[in-house]
């Protein structure tokens, strides 16, 4: 994985809007419905280029494939899997249950994310559609043909993440069920990292799952779940080395109250046992901007690479280019320049169906993103690197 040796890098979170005729297929194909296989593939390959060729137009150095071909970042699995017949639910976020009116308006506006199906595990997980990794891998390679982006990269759900999401009704415990998922997710991580790609491991669970599914343990007892996340991220990626890995946090990619997330600092260093060569994490929305600060006592260990958000995903706002830079240059100077790689709080599409964001803005913000790491690469390496 590479350090901001040069320049100020760039990325983003991973999953980026889709167009219609891709989201048409991944909602009836959610719902059940019967699809033309060729149809998806071709409609899905066409997605991936044009995804692949507007990231670096807009100049970002490390891209993916938007994950055009999943129907959430998590929950795509149920798709792979065998083992998720059940009837299961994704908890309330505890910040909710303070704001009963805002609860009504995000049902509202949010049916895509209301009506997403988290079936839950009622057997033993094994794999169902083993090659479904493979088509993404080729699919993403042929779409970089021609292009010349800094590292590619692609996403895969955690097993604590997938735990999260498709409660657990089948294993004795939940130690178990992470356990089951971190051995048959590992074929997925593996061959992502064997055809050459970053593998970025979403892994919202370390933060968000503190006010949803684990809302009524302690701070302290909900580190000790996150410690056995982590161990599953361990377990998962051991044939993997942990420069080619990055992990992604957040704490919901919603807009919402919010008043009931984690701090940083009570999981950070926690997160930071995970093998793995780099954190992304949301750092620009105004609950957790602040959270830079833990950085002055809070030693970034060594190899680590942070990859904070100073984008974020869930206002349309499109932040100044100047804002951006001063994002980054705080982290810098914290833990070094070339220790940063400049990213997006969190998705833009992280449900396919579910764009808060506006897509014209999402590659507007990206644009920016790339000024704003121009703008901190100049003032950190001197006005001669100053290439964006």
């Amino acid at each position: 994985m590479q350090h901001s040796t040069d320049k100020i890098l760039t990325t983003h979170t991973g999953s980026l809007p889709r167009p219609k005729a891709l989201l048409d297929l991944l909602k009836a194909k959610d719902d059940g419905q019967p699809i033309d296989a060729a149809q998806f593939e071709a409609t899905a390959a066409e997605a991936t280029r044009e995804v692949v060729r507007k990231q670096i137009d807009n100049g970002i150095d490390i891209v993916n494939d938007g994950e055009m071909s999943k129907i959430g970042y998590s929950t795509y699995v149920k798709d792979r899997l065998l083992g998720f017949n059940g009837v299961g639910s994704f908890p309330p976020t505890s910040d909710f249950n303070d704001f009963p009116e805002f609860v009504e308006r995000f049902v509202s506006e949010a049916q895509a994310v209301v009506t997403l199906k988290t079936p839950a595990c009622d057997g033993p997980v094994a794999w169902k559609d083993p090659d479904a990794t493979e088509k993404d891998i080729r699919r993403f390679e042929a779409a970089l043909t021609g292009q010349r982006p800094r590292e590619a990269f692609l996403t895969a759900a955690s097993p604590g993440v997938i735990a999260l999401f498709l409660e657990n009704k089948h294993y004795t415990s939940h130690e178990k069920y992470l356990e089951a998922l971190a051995d048959v997710m590992k074929k997925e991580y593996e061959a992502v990292h064997n055809a050459g790609f970053i593998l970025q491991l979403d892994c919202p669970d370390l933060a968000v799952g503190r006010h949803t599914r684990f809302a009524q343990n302690t701070t302290a007892e909900f580190v000790k779940v996150l410690q056995l996340h982590v161990a599953a991220i361990n377990r998962a990626v051991a044939n993997i080395p942990p420069d080619r890995i990055r992990l992604h946090l957040c704490w919901g990619n919603y807009e919402g109250p919010h008043h009931h997330d984690v701090p940083l600092r009570d999981i950070i260093e926690p997160v930071f046992a995970a093998k793995v060569g780099a954190v992304s994490f949301e750092a620009a929305n105004p609950r957790h901007e602040h959270e830079w600060t833990i950085f002055e006592k809070i030693k970034l260990p060594p190899g680590k690479i942070l990859i904070p958000g100073v984008i974020d995903s869930c206002t349309n706002y499109i932040e100044h280019p100047d804002l951006v830079a001063q994002r980054i240059v705080r982290f810098a100077k914290l833990v070094g320049r070339e220790n940063v790689i400049a990213g997006t709080d969190c998705g833009f599409a992280t449900f396919a169906a579910y764009t808060p964001i506006v897509p014209a803005i999402a590659w507007a913000k990206l644009h920016t993103l790339s000024e704003g790491a121009g703008i901190a690469t100049r003032e950190l390496w001197g006005s001669k690197n100053g290439a964006s």
